[in-house]
């Protein structure tokens, strides 16, 4: 087997390994207000809720996977070593807030691990200002709107409803499967389609493929390992979401759900890599402020808001890092 295939079955392994954490990491952001308001057992959200992120990919196309491999960063300024770099950084992110129980962002993980790794090996002239821009407003601004979403939606409910018994809930409980599975969906498509864009940049700056365009493996091999991640769940942070932030009820995971995936299928449409944890983690504040600013944990909210701010630097930092110390023995190998 030649180097060029080696390397790119080394780098494919690793990507799928930082989507397989994405899915355990961010699963709770799927079902942990189902699993709090009861509408569903844990397992059985998380089988519905797998077998949506891998439908999810296939659904929404790859306007995502294009602003990852090819607006950010100038590809020609992407080799072997900063990809391996940015997704080790971004996975050893990821495993730390997934075992402290912290939501953080995935996506910011892996593109403060881009930057890291990019600018400690090319400098910031290969950057591009107008992609980074256009990402970094999307990473921070959809929190606002999922926010925002979150409490007009609970107030168009409860006004819809009013007057309604309280078997209505028996409504809402049953209305999140569909609302679950439409945010599996919104996340598969948002969130595989970034390991989908490192994998087919890596193969471009290996020679594998002649230009930037998803191949459909790709995508089907990104779609399982983020669905398989999903089916095993990551605990800790379904339980900050479902009752750290405040004691959720069947409309509240209703009303959640039904506007984080609006949030989230819009950006994935758009090409958008919003982060899936921090809109539905604003959601949740957004729903609770709603029926009574008091009824939140601003203190849990205030911890979630510092790992928005953190991630990026923290995971650049980390793939700095990363670069300098594995860039000599990539190149001694003669796969840099």
């Amino acid at each position: 087997m030649s180097v060029q295939l080696l390397t790119a079955t080394a780098i494919v392994l690793v990507a799928l390994f930082f989507d397989f954490v994405n899915g355990f990491h961010d699963s709770a952001n799927v079902v942990a207000t189902m699993i709090a308001s009861r509408a569903m057992s844990a397992r059985g959200a998380l089988i519905i809720a797998a077998v949506a992120e891998f439908v999810g990919p296939l659904l929404f196309g790859v306007a995502v996977a294009t602003t990852i491999g090819k607006e950010i960063v100038s590809p020609q300024a992407i080799t072997i070593d900063v990809v391996f770099a940015a997704l080790v950084g971004a996975i050893i992110w990821n495993l730390v807030t997934w075992w402290f129980g912290i939501p953080s962002s995935s996506s910011h993980a892996l593109i403060g691990g881009i930057l890291g790794a990019v600018l400690v090996a090319r400098g910031p002239a290969v950057i591009h200002l107008d992609g980074l821009i256009k990402v970094v407003l999307i990473l921070f601004t959809s929190p606002i709107i999922g926010f925002v979403t979150g409490f007009l939606m609970l107030k168009t409910i409860l006004f819809l409803a009013r007057g309604a018994s309280p078997g209505i809930n028996r409504w809402f409980k049953r209305g999140q499967i569909v609302t679950a599975t439409a945010l599996a969906l919104s996340h598969g498509a948002n969130d595989a389609q970034k390991t989908m864009g490192i994998i087919t940049m890596s193969l471009v700056t290996l020679g594998l493929l002649p230009d930037f365009q998803v191949p459909l493996w790709v995508i089907l091999i990104c779609a399982t390992a983020i669905g398989l991640g999903t089916a095993l769940g990551g605990q800790r942070i379904i339980r900050t979401l479902g009752v750290g932030i405040f004691r959720i009820r069947p409309v509240h995971g209703f009303a959640t759900q039904a506007s984080a995936a609006a949030v989230i299928i819009g950006a994935a449409l758009v090409g958008g890599p919003v982060s899936t944890t921090h809109v539905v983690s604003s959601a949740v504040m957004g729903v609770g402020a709603s029926e009574r600013m008091s009824k939140v944990r601003w203190g849990v909210a205030g911890s979630i808001l510092i790992s928005w701010f953190v991630t990026i630097p923290v995971a650049a930092g980390t793939a700095a890092m990363l670069y300098l110390m594995i860039s000599p023995i990539f190149h001694l190998l003669g796969i840099d």
